[in-house]
């Protein structure tokens, strides 16, 4: 089966515990990923609340330069997905493609033009603020009202231009409001659910869903325990599926995909990571949904948005 997950934070990982993509013991662990062919992830470089200015431009480096040698050591196994070219390769060989994105827009360190430098990386989509507040705005469990800063406002014009996608996982509503009325091209939460379903904040309202929905956005299923359930121990996949067909009822079809969180959440026992994604399609399959239905979900929308806004293709 083909799967492109939208985010995790495995590369973070690798990082810091001197761990590589292979037989790392992780989440996401190439070792794991035999059933999926091929197998596109987004690998989230996260940046801490309180790593700040060149400082957390230089973790992001770091980290991008790891995904950049476990590239080359795979021996054409895992291929950079910097263009939609490098997508087709990875389909017509049946492998496992890395796409690289960022969370958390303190990366910028305050500095528009460390977004070029973001572009020069291969860097597909940024995620404008984690829990707390950067210089670009406000998180979604940070305490106050407000939204985008000024210089997160030129932020969002200039990661457009540069054909970088606006992630607003992790966004204050305010923020999310504001992206939503200033945004020319298709925004994302890659890795958010459904607030009608569970009520953490970290959740989309319906509102939100549909706003993303209407400008050709995408949305990515997250399988973090508490965001998947208001009881968090008694979650399991079958949460997966509510999420699902709570913003498929909203006609969400072409608009959601997965966004699994791997390595950066708190996983229920049945789905512990990528070795689970197989299961996890083939229930839909057992509840009746068509094939082609679930293959956009675990790959389709995903693949043909990213061919068109994340790599490369279109910029303003």
């Amino acid at each position: 089966m083909r799967y492109f997950d939208l985010h995790c934070d495995t590369i973070g990982e690798c990082l810091s515990r001197g761990l590589p993509l292979r037989g790392n013991g992780l989440a996401v662990d190439l070792d794991r990923a035999g059933g999926l062919a091929p197998y596109v992830q987004c690998y989230a470089v996260w940046l801490p609340d309180e790593l700040r200015g060149e400082a957390a431009f230089r973790h992001f480096c770091d980290a991008a330069g790891l995904l950049d040698r476990e590239v080359t050591a795979s021996g054409g196994e895992l291929l950079r997905c910097r263009t939609p070219k490098d997508l087709d390769r990875v389909e017509a060989r049946g492998c496992r493609g890395a796409v690289l994105t960022v969370e958390n827009g303190s990366v910028l360190g305050g500095r528009l033009e460390h977004v070029q430098d973001l572009k020069d990386r291969g860097v597909a989509m940024l995620t404008l603020t984690w829990n707390g507040e950067n210089e670009l705005g406000r998180g979604v469990l940070s305490p106050g009202d407000t939204g985008l800063t000024p210089f997160g406002r030129q932020a969002v014009k200039a990661l457009e231009r540069a054909g970088i996608v606006v992630d607003v996982s992790h966004a204050s509503p305010e923020l999310f409001w504001d992206v939503a009325g200033l945004a020319e091209r298709p925004i994302v939460a890659s890795h958010s659910n459904a607030k009608a379903v569970c009520g953490h904040p970290r959740n989309l309202t319906k509102e939100q869903f549909l706003a993303i929905r209407d400008r050709g956005g995408l949305v990515g299923l997250n399988f973090f325990q508490s965001f998947l359930n208001d009881r968090p121990q008694e979650a399991s996949r079958e949460d997966v599926l509510r999420h699902a067909e709570y913003f498929l009822a909203l006609g969400g079809e072409d608009t959601l995909a997965m966004g699994s969180d791997f390595d950066g959440a708190k996983l229920p026992a049945d789905l512990p990571g990528v070795d689970g994604i197989p299961g996890l399609y083939q229930m839909f399959l057992d509840r009746g949904y068509p094939e082609a239905l679930v293959e956009k979900l675990f790959y389709g929308n995903a693949a043909r948005f990213f061919r068109r806004w994340g790599l490369g293709k279109e910029s303003l």
